[in-house]
């Protein structure tokens, strides 16, 4: 009687064996494995068996986890994005002082995007994209795309509550995001600067870049209701 894939899982199961491609021990130990290749060699000369030799596990094994290693840089960096951006936009909940959130997010915001570990990311992707479009444009798509739409959230709930007048909400998203990360993140994915930004040269950008947004968009009642709680 021939053994299926099925029954064979089956009986992982029953021993209390993860199934073939569902060990998350297993799963992290490739990751980890990709995640060092792709740092020492790019995407583009990282090889699958690359990541077999450093991850230290067999290609029969690897290849019931990831089809290829499109597949599996993809996985990395949704690792990556939701362990470097968690909880940022939790900041977002928060209208008590709008000029203290857009501050308090601007800076978190530019922090993680100059991180060394988001900048080498974001260069190994943009050297990927012109051979593989489409990893490009799902990187995009689940990540800056993702943060842009929670961003024009906040800010329609700001015009619906009279504190910002805005015509392109979509526009606005984009500028403010821009002011937060200006002279900042050129610096940083070129390696003009092989630092990353000192809080304080963050906070400085970020609060200069809130001004001029608030300057553009804020209200009269915005205005007046900043002036009531500075003289609280």
């Amino acid at each position: 009687m021939v053994e299926t894939t099925a029954d064979s899982d089956l009986l992982d199961l029953r021993k209390g064996r993860p199934a073939a491609g569902q060990d998350p021990v297993k799963r992290a130990q490739i990751i980890e494995g990709a995640r060092r290749v792709f740092i020492d060699k790019g995407f583009e000369a990282a090889s699958m068996n690359d990541i077999t030799r450093e991850a230290g596990v067999s290609k029969g094994t690897i290849y019931v986890y990831f089809e290829n290693k499109e597949e599996l840089f993809e996985a990395l960096i949704e690792e990556e994005r939701g362990t470097i951006f968690k909880n940022l936009y939790e900041v977002l909940d928060h209208f008590d002082d709008l000029r203290k959130t857009l501050v308090k997010f601007g800076m978190g915001l530019s922090a993680k995007i100059t991180s060394a570990k988001v900048i080498q990311a974001q260069r190994t992707v943009v050297g990927a994209a012109d051979r593989i479009p489409e990893l490009g444009a799902r990187f995009y798509e689940r990540g800056p795309k993702r943060g842009h739409d929670k961003v024009m959230a906040f800010l329609n709930q700001a015009v619906e509550r009279g504190l910002l007048k805005i015509d392109d909400v979509d526009l606005a998203a984009y500028q403010f995001t821009e002011l937060c990360l200006a002279g900042l993140f050129r610096q940083c994915i070129f390696s003009y600067r092989t630092k990353a930004p000192t809080q304080a040269e963050i906070e400085r950008v970020v609060t200069s870049g809130v001004d001029v947004f608030l300057k553009a968009y804020a209200t009269e009642k915005f205005l007046a209701e900043e002036k009531a709680l500075q003289s609280a």
